[in-house]
């Protein structure tokens, strides 16, 4: 009997299963190497012809290292020796290509192309990092703080900077700020518990520790300076991001002030090996004080130090547009009429040094600019602005995907045709140019050696399909290159003339295949990872499909069409987590536990379907930003859509209707069952945010900006404020010391279920796991409940 098909009947709840049922799970549920270890980490050696990659065939205790060619693709095992050897050193060239530059092991190297010859500029104990030639041919490079400069004609050493820890003489120490999260937080917190009332008001206090406080860089006053370069003194801030012009005349550098007046959470673990209780150092949560950069110019010609003028930003005073449902809030900022917060990322300089820009993007996410800077003044001019009163995001947005053409010509890609296109910028005319066009996305951006050619990977064909194309830098026709239905995943080789295809498709994991890099050139596989025991079942192709939502829009769905439906005709939703993340598509899922779970409840009488609802990726940015101030809105709604769109199209019953999911998966679940009970008879929340005014901040203030701001937001978003709604049945799963989302959450949604004297619930704990579950055993005791609560709730 098929092992899969094993499973199955065990899951059906035989009595004598039970007693190998972990052991049977494991295989399925948990160990991925009974699927078989796919290969990655692609390398390609500087003969352009030999590729590289980790493997694990033979299911051993670790990866191995193969390498295969281009004219013998059979793969075979290396070591780490040949490896280095094949890799060669990777070098940095002077404009004429003459000499190399390169960095190994903190020290600096010259290659010189003519003699063959390497010098060895470094031998120092500490490291040297950020080498780049100048354009006069000389090198510079950082050391600790500072940045230095050798003249190759001399050998001569300069020290270009002078940045000093500490403060100097007589400065005095600032006072701590107060924050403004704590004290809504705590507004909050006794507004939600009758507990903490009841203890407030016999004078027990509120409970729990006071602990926090900001963390604050050692300082040290560093002596006078023997030398007459200016010192620079960094008081309590830390230095970074130091950039130096071609002519070594400018030097660019962020410092920036720790928060103040915050406090980070800590997080318990309870199955020690000292058999105490031990804490773990834990994130701050939104809303909380942030950092706070600066981004200066030291001019070394006039020895001063200047601000880059980032209160020249056009619209800088601009506020969001969700301040109107405030007015005292709106009145307030208005008065203020104060700058925002803004981080620099840059600059960016031109080959010859005549011209930079900088990125600049709002401490409220609304905004990114791409400013020119002049380097002499600090004055910023604007080459392009793109603003979102959502939150600025999408693939490739920012300096992910920047660079320079020539001196004058910039490419950067922008969502403002509501999906992620790529854009040349003029910077001497001004003339914007759009390369790409249509409702798809430009996912990935690799600009060929030669500057001649973009290489792009897209889902052009369909939303759920990736292939790499390849258009000329002045725009025309994008020249599709991969064939392959499914992902496609490229790793070019240096000389560009072969592609490295990490390809998959739904019901085949990923493998490694080689083509030519041409047009309708055939993709030949190398690998074949899958294990007898997975190849042994037929796994399916689920349906995809779309279908529309209440609102018009397009969404798109995997169904799982049930072998032989029970007569309950039972569905199960499972929701994908991270909310912008893309699980329905034509490639093997990252969700492989789950894409093999729905196989087995199709198996056992249940139609499956996993949605791509409102906030997915993939999708542009209407579909990217639609929850923004309401999660929990359109995308519990889309949840409601398709269990009707299988009500009418796969004759589920729908009265009989279960879903799961975690992380953001299991926010959804809990929403659906407070908000939708009378869709969702039960679901299972593993891993729940239950109150996002608890969540980290980088992640939950672009799309619910900040608690103390937003309230409206906050409370509609978060599923501990409708608890009350509860009619299903809930089984919660949660690792006590998951540091992404807190045990905590569940912990007072649970004290919320008690004082609302809620039945229904349970919640399962996992003392030694994390927020991503590694232990066997765990996997195996969360899915056999998963799998009890549909048996028991969707077929009775």
């Amino acid at each position: 009997m098929k092992k899969y098909i094993l499973i199955s009947l065990l899951f059906a709840g035989a009595a004598n299963a039970q007693q190998i049922m972990p052991l049977t799970v494991e295989k399925i549920m948990r160990d991925q190497k009974w699927i078989g270890v796919a290969p990655s980490n692609y390398r390609w050696g500087i003969d352009n012809k030999t590729l590289f990659f980790n493997w694990n065939p033979e299911n051993s205790e670790k990866d191995q290292l193969y390498k295969i060619t281009v004219d013998a693709v059979k793969p075979e095992k290396t070591d780490d020796k040949s490896l280095e050897k094949a890799m060669g050193t990777t070098y940095t060239y002077t404009n004429d290509g003459t000499v190399g530059l390169s960095e190994r092991s903190g020290d600096i190297y010259l290659y010189y192309i003519k003699t063959k010859k390497e010098q060895r500029l470094t031998n120092t104990v500490e490291r040297e990092s950020n080498a780049q030639f100048l354009s006069n041919g000389n090198v510079s490079y950082q050391r600790g703080d500072n940045l230095f400069l050798i003249d190759l004609k001399t050998n001569e050493t300069k020290q270009l900077t002078n940045f000093v820890k500490g403060k100097r003489a007589g400065a005095a120490p600032e006072r701590p700020k107060v924050s403004e999260q704590n004290t809504w937080l705590k507004n909050d917190q006794m507004q939600m518990f009758d507990v903490l009332k009841k203890r407030a008001r016999q004078g027990g206090g509120q409970g729990g520790g006071q602990g926090g406080g900001s963390m604050r860089f050692n300082r040290f006053n560093a002596g006078p300076p023997e030398k007459t370069i200016k010192a620079i003194y960094l008081d309590d801030k830390f230095l970074s991001a130091l950039v130096v012009s071609p002519d070594a005349r400018f030097i660019t550098y962020k410092l920036t002030t720790s928060a103040a007046g915050g406090q980070n959470t800590i997080v318990p673990s309870y199955v020690t090996a000292s058999g105490y209780t031990e804490d773990i150092p834990g994130r701050a949560k939104v809303g909380e004080p942030m950092s706070v950069s600066e981004s200066y110019v030291y001019d070394n010609l006039k020895d001063s130090v200047y601000k880059i003028h980032t209160e020249q930003i056009p619209g800088i005073k601009d506020l969001p547009d969700y301040v109107k449902d405030y007015p005292k809030q709106l009145e307030e900022r208005k008065k203020k009429n104060e700058d925002r917060s803004v981080n620099v990322s840059g600059p960016y300089w031109n080959q010859t040094g005549t011209s930079a820009v900088v990125f600049v993007d709002a401490a409220d996410n609304k905004d990114l600019w791409i400013l020119k800077l002049d380097a002499a003044t600090g004055n910023l001019t604007l080459a392009d602005r793109q603003r979102d009163e959502a939150w600025i995001g999408g693939p490739g947005i920012g300096g992910r995907s920047f660079g320079w053409l020539d001196n004058n010509q910039i490419y950067f890609q922008s969502e403002a045709t509501g999906y992620s296109h790529l854009y040349t910028l003029n910077l001497a005319t001004g003339i914007k140019k759009q390369l790409t066009s249509g409702n798809w996305e430009v996912q990935r951006l690799q600009l060929s050696k030669d500057k001649k050619t973009f290489y792009i990977t897209a889902n052009k064909e369909h939303p759920g399909i990736t292939h790499f194309y390849s258009l000329p830098v002045n725009g025309g026709t994008l020249q599709q290159i991969t064939s392959m239905k499914g992902g496609n995943e490229i790793t070019l080789s240096p000389d560009e003339k072969w592609l490295a295809i990490n390809h998959s498709y739904m019901d085949k994991p990923w493998e490694l295949y080689i083509q030519a890099n041409k047009p309708g050139a055939k993709a030949v596989q190398v690998t074949n990872s899958t294990s007898a025991e997975f190849n042994s079942y037929k796994w399916r192709q689920p349906d995809l499909v779309s279908f529309k939502n209440r609102y018009g829009a397009d969404v798109y769905a995997r169904v799982y069409p049930a072998a032989k439906p029970h007569p309950n005709r039972p569905a199960v939703v499972f929701v994908h987590g991270a909310g912008y993340l893309q699980n329905v598509h034509y490639w093997w899922s990252q969700y492989s536990r789950e894409y093999m779970f729905n196989n087995l409840l199709a198996d056992n009488g249940y139609t499956v379907i996993d949605i791509d609802y409102t906030a997915s990726s993939g999708y542009g940015r209407n579909h990217r930003t639609g929850i923004y101030r309401h999660m929990g809105g359109k995308d519990l709604t889309d949840q409601v859509d398709g269990v009707k769109m299988l009500v009418e199209k796969y004759n589920v019953d729908p009265k009989h209707v279960g879903l799961y999911g975690g992380s953001y998966g299991g926010f959804i679940t809990l929403m659906a069952l407070f908000n939708e009970p009378d869709v969702f008879a039960s679901g299972a929340a593993l891993r729940s945010v239950t109150d996002w005014a608890h969540y980290n901040h980088g992640y939950t203030a672009n799309i619910l900006n900040e608690p103390y701001n937003d309230e409206i937001a906050y409370k509609r978003s978060s599923p501990i404020y409708f608890a009350d709604g509860l009619k299903g049945n809930l089984l919660m799963c949660h690792g006590m010391i998951d540091v992404n989302v807190h045990f905590q959450d569940i912990v007072r949604l649970s004290q919320r279920f008690i004082e609302l004297g809620k039945n229904n619930w349970e919640l399962a704990v996992y003392p030694v796991e994390d927020h991503g579950f590694v232990e066997p055993s765990s996997w195996t005791d969360e899915y056999k409940r998963i799998y009890k609560l549909f048996e028991t709730t969707l077929k009775k």
